[in-house]
């Protein structure tokens, strides 16, 4: 028998798990919140989102100060407090861990630290960090347990100068020679805050661009600003082995051009992610867990078994908390009796580099690769007085839309505060907007958000700001 009964067990307290525990207990639900880590907030508040952004915070600050002297105002180099700096990062962390705790109190929730395991489809069993143990039951359990860096086994040697995403968030020192195996989101923006505090940054990706899968037009000039921040960029290019030494870590290159032999102080591994479907008892239930580790669900969020839900990472790409988010939602509609269903079309993405990448809705590449017939628009932002205003006039904004009802159907943007700007698209998406909505919508000036105003501009006519002669028939 059971030591304690819930109607629900959330498994898993970051920005899936926690918001579905919230959102239940305001509709009356007894909730049980249950999370193994030291704060809740999942890896999100604890080791990526939030302390990454922090980081970057600084990192801005530092480039801006350099970049100043083209302005007219000089400073002096930054003297970097590495103390004060981890602190400034683990408070931002603790402030808003420690909020999510106190919105667990204020709403009924009843937060358990500990790991969870399934042993049945209606009760699990916990274990406590002091190694007591009690079991749970519940009428249903939503599966939040994220994902986890990704380790390939040649480069896990047991050397703690080999570090995945959450070993460079703790900022241990400032390595003079930093290796980035692995082009993604992850890798350039912790290559970008290491460089901005000293660190020579060489990255390495097997493909042949930056950010596999983003769209080539916004990744160029993020490229090209990386190239004079990093020491090094090498694409089509492998790590083939890793060896500690007493010197530092001997990486072998393989690709074109490349010197074979580099050593490093540090190497940050960031190849991707894992999701946490292993390990949870889930095959004392129904729930099936596919040959990557995701539970398999329906637009719902239910699993084969009818106790059983998933949301965030564990249940599927892309791997982003905000739509971990809108799952958690969506599972406690459900679980109420609402007619609800995940039937967003627009979940953006943002890559927080300087300039940040932001995209919703189709690109290009997946326009072309499905056959599918569209029109592309881009505004360049060196036509934008508040680009040109802060001397950042290397961004585009880029429109995707229906070549007959001019219906918008993706956007792209690259340039800073990219990631702002693009909930604009995210709206126009979802709600059917054309480019005419847009465009015909006064937006501020002087702001970058007006590029998104003209580049709408620019499917039917000519932006404002940019002439472009017509096309000789």
């Amino acid at each position: 028998m059971a030591d304690q009964h819930a109607q629900l067990v959330v498994l898993g307290g970051g920005p899936g798990g926690y918001p579905a525990a919230f959102a239940a207990a305001d509709h009356g639900m007894k909730v049980v919140l249950i999370d193994e880590g030291v704060k809740p907030g999942g890896v999100c508040l604890n080791r990526g989102c939030i302390p990454s952004k922090a980081l970057l915070h600084v990192a801005k600050l530092i480039n801006e100060a350099a970049e100043s002297e083209d302005c007219g105002v000089t400073f002096s180099a930054p003297v970097i407090n590495l103390d004060k700096l981890r602190s400034f990062k683990n408070s931002v962390v603790n402030n808003l861990s420690g909020g999510i705790e106190s919105l667990c109190k204020a709403r009924g929730v009843e937060l358990i630290k500990a790991r969870g395991t399934l042993v049945s489809s209606d009760a699990l069993e916990i274990k406590t960090p002091d190694g007591t143990t009690r079991t749970i039951s519940f009428d249903h359990c939503i599966v939040a347990t994220g994902s986890q860096p990704a380790m390939p086994p040649m480069f896990a040697l047991g050397d703690d100068r080999i570090m995945d995403s959450t070993g460079a968030l703790e900022l241990k020192d400032i390595p003079r020679r930093l290796l980035v195996i692995g082009g993604g989101y992850i890798g350039l923006e912790m290559g970008s805050v290491y460089a901005a505090l000293g660190s020579a940054v060489t990255v390495v990706e097997m493909t042949a661009g930056l950010l596999p899968g983003a769209d080539r037009d916004l990744v160029v000039p993020l490229q090209k600003r990386l190239a004079h921040q990093f020491a090094a960029i090498h694409l089509n290019t492998k790590v083939a082995k890793l060896e500690p030494t007493p010197e530092g870590i001997v990486a072998s290159l393989e690709g074109e051009g490349v010197e074979p032999r580099q050593v490093f102080d540090r190497v940050l591994v960031s190849v991707g992610r894992r999701p946490n479907g292993r390990g949870l008892g889930l095959e004392h239930t129904k729930a099936i867990v596919d040959e990557k580790g995701f539970i398999r669900i329906d637009k719902n969020q239910r699993t084969a078994d009818p106790k059983l839900m998933a949301i965030g990472d564990v249940a599927g790409e892309p791997m982003l908390a905000h739509k971990a988010t809108r799952e958690a939602k969506i599972a406690v509609e459900t679980l109420l009796g609402e007619p609800v269903e995940f039937d967003n079309i627009a979940i953006p993405a943002v890559v927080f580099t300087d300039p940040e990448l932001a995209w919703a809705g189709i690109t290009e590449a997946e326009a072309i690769a499905q056959g599918r017939e569209v029109s592309v628009h881009r505004f360049p932002w060196a036509a934008s007085g508040r680009a040109q205003s802060i001397a950042r006039t290397e961004g585009i904004t880029k429109i995707i839309v229906e070549p007959v009802k001019q219906r918008v159907l993706g956007v792209g943007i690259v340039g800073p505060g990219a990631g702002e700007m693009i909930a604009e698209a995210v709206i126009a998406i979802e709600m059917g907007a054309t480019a005419r909505d847009l465009a015909d919508s006064i937006h501020a000036h002087p702001t970058l958000s007006e590029t998104l105003m003209e580049a709408a501009e620019a499917v039917f006519g000519q932006p404002t700001h940019q002439f472009r002669p017509a096309k000789k028939k």
